[in-house]
């Protein structure tokens, strides 16, 4: 199989280099500029934005129109269902404090351990694909991927990455140093918590991905062995563009004015 015939979760669980960024404006055209792009794939954010379920069937139907695969940030194991038959390649679960956790949110995502049923969705081709065709994709394409960011959840990591159907583990970072309450550039328990998230992922053949504003962090942690990237988001693209070129004309227009 050629590499660009593998599916998304194939190249995933490869340790393929991939490179997405965050959704966070309830919108079709966000998805549709970024699907023009070359990303590899984007994540809707639903946990710390304002998608609801219809916002998320418009962006994942934009998504797919640019055969881009996207996954759902849901807000907990009640939305996985919605976002996968809306036609999401996959979810990203925050919070998964430990297998248990894992294995119900693993669950929530396979048919083959408790997913509910339907054909009549996007995702089932509205029909227009076999019951047991459609089984066997979607269990073989979903991705399903744990965040990683409770410091309780670093006591059951290789527990967590061990869990069947789990494919990849995210290091948030974010809420991990806001936990650790460290406001050094570099928190240690930070810094720390991301390599044996990192161990506990490769030692169990699972794909690490990490969120990532680019610079030497991502160089730092593509040795630890991420290779799943989340590059910032549509908003923190549209604020430093917009800020770059209004930084850019306003000197322009301070340089060129008479007298100047």
């Amino acid at each position: 199989m050629t590499p660009s015939a593998l599916t998304f979760r194939q190249r995933v669980l490869a340790r393929e280099t991939l490179v997405g960024t965050f959704l966070k404006t309830p919108t079709s055209h966000g998805t549709e500029i970024i699907g023009g792009l070359g990303f590899d794939f984007v994540i809707i954010d639903q946990e710390h934005s304002s998608f609801d379920r219809a916002s998320i069937d418009v962006a994942l139907l934009a998504a797919r129109a640019h055969g881009m695969p996207a996954l759902v940030r849901v807000q907990g194991p009640e939305t996985i269902l919605s976002a996968l038959d809306s036609g999401a390649i996959g979810v990203l679960v925050p919070h998964v404090v430990n297998a248990d956790y894992a294995r119900r949110v693993a669950g929530h995502c396979r048919y083959s351990s408790g997913r509910g049923f339907a054909t009549s969705t996007r995702a089932g081709g509205y029909t227009a694909v076999s019951m047991w065709k459609h089984i066997e994709m979607a269990d073989d394409e979903i991705v399903v991927v744990a965040q990683i960011e409770d410091p309780a959840a670093l006591d059951h990591l290789d527990a967590i990455a061990a869990v069947d159907g789990i494919d990849s583990l995210f290091i948030g970072r974010g809420d991990l140093t806001a936990a650790f309450a460290d406001r050094s550039k570099d928190p240690p328990k930070v810094r720390d918590a991301a390599e044996r998230t990192a161990a506990a992922a490769l030692k169990a053949k699972k794909c690490v991905s990490v969120f990532t504003s680019g610079g030497p962090e991502t160089t730092w942690l593509q040795s630890l062995g991420a290779s799943m990237f989340v590059l910032a988001s549509d908003q923190s693209f549209l604020r430093n563009g917009a800020a770059r070129e209004m930084g850019e004309l306003k000197n322009l227009l301070a340089s060129s004015k008479p007298g100047a």
